[in-house]
């Protein structure tokens, strides 16, 4: 099988990120023997500017075509000269919702040589996987404005939760859950973050949906649950209570950014939007921005996007359902991890190598 891949540099620094992830792609198939095929897109905010600022950032049948792809390898999306939000709703969240990746896949790792801010925590304290819907909740922008621009203005925004969404959410966490426990990379432990307090109708769904699924098809599987602030807490407190994470999108989004603190940094961190139905195109991205004052200066850390990388062949199934690149992925990490030491301060922004150097430090420890 080839393995399609779809590469959107972005704006910024994306490029020069990606271009890394590439070159370590390419030195991990000569030496697993993949098949793979890489198409690039142009998406961002030049190309927008330049077609005249269209309503819409990417066209129908421009995701028709990214949906002909196995999987989409992404750089960086932000531009300054683009006012916040039209690129990230306009490609990023609508790419998300139209390909349905309804998973969002965030592993909070502490590299070794890393610096973290919490003290006295280590790469054994710090290494879960964080498991976030990534379609339904507050982001599905049902609401609206009542006398708009007046004193009396009213905003509302609906949080929307299904049983249809969040039991597919559920049962990937309770699997990959299950594969880690498998392979000796977990305890085995899901632990579900909510406000069920609060929320007694999106909450209470998401809570009976978790013990219900539990109990019926995962009684392997410990259960546990945290209040979303509570769960801030643990994970600065301690970290090395959770194994996987699993929680509805809003939530989701504010605690995957705790969680790339605590393990280092944005520069670090990788994410992906995935759809693990057969036929399904997933997304990896780095998790940090384009960094546009950065651009073309060869400075900024490609660690996230080569993660990101590592994960889409960790994560990537074949025709046959089976996860065929996972090897491949996992060297790729390792190959991440002997590389972090030699890196002087990635949390403070200073690696001591310039970005095209990094890629060739991986690409040598492969």
């Amino acid at each position: 099988m080839t393995l399609k891949i779809a590469v959107l540099p972005g704006d910024g620094t994306g490029p020069e990120v990606t271009r890394e992830a590439v070159k370590v792609l390419d030195a991990i198939a000569k030496s697993e023997g993949i098949d793979y095929s890489t198409q690039e897109f142009d998406y961002g905010g030049d190309r927008w500017m330049k077609e005249g600022e269209p309503e819409e950032v990417i066209s129908d049948e421009q995701l028709a075509e990214l949906n002909g792809f196995d999987v989409i390898l992404l750089g960086a999306i932000g531009h300054p000269d683009v006012k916040p939000g039209i690129l990230e709703k306009g490609l990023l969240l609508r790419t998300r919702f139209a390909l349905d990746q309804y998973i969002n896949l965030r592993p909070v790792k502490l590299y070794p040589g890393v610096d973290t801010p919490l003290k006295d925590k280590g790469p054994d304290d710090i290494n879960f996987d964080v498991v976030r819907e990534n379609t339904e909740d507050l982001y599905c922008g049902c609401g609206g404005f009542l006398r708009k621009g007046t004193p009396q203005e009213v905003a509302t925004q609906e949080m929307i939760a299904t049983r249809f969404g969040a039991e597919r959410c559920l049962r990937y966490a309770f699997d990959l859950t299950r594969r880690k426990k498998e392979a000796g990379q977990g305890e085995g432990m899901l632990t579900l973050v909510s406000k069920t307090n609060v929320l007694t109708y999106c909450g209470d769904l998401w809570f009976r949906a978790f013990e219900e699924i539990g109990d019926a098809d995962y009684p392997d599987i410990k259960r546990d649950y945290n209040h979303i602030d509570a769960a801030c807490m643990w994970f600065v407190k301690n970290p090395e209570f959770y194994d996987t994470v699993v929680v509805p999108n809003m939530f989701g989004d504010i605690i995957t950014d705790l969680g790339a603190m605590i393990q280092g940094g944005m520069g670090i961190a990788a994410g992906g939007n995935i759809n693990p139905d057969p036929g399904g195109t997933s997304m990896y991205e780095p998790i940090g921005g384009s960094a546009p004052k950065y651009t073309g200066q060869n400075v900024i850390n490609p660690m996230a996007a080569i993660g990101a990388l590592a994960m889409m062949l960790q994560n990537q199934k074949d025709d046959s359902g089976n996860f065929a690149w996972k090897t491949a992925g996992d060297r790729v990490e390792n190959a991440i991890k002997s590389v972090t030491p030699k890196l002087e301060s990635l949390a403070a922004g200073r690696m001591g190598y310039s970005t095209s150097e990094v890629g060739d430090l991986v690409c040598e420890a492969l």
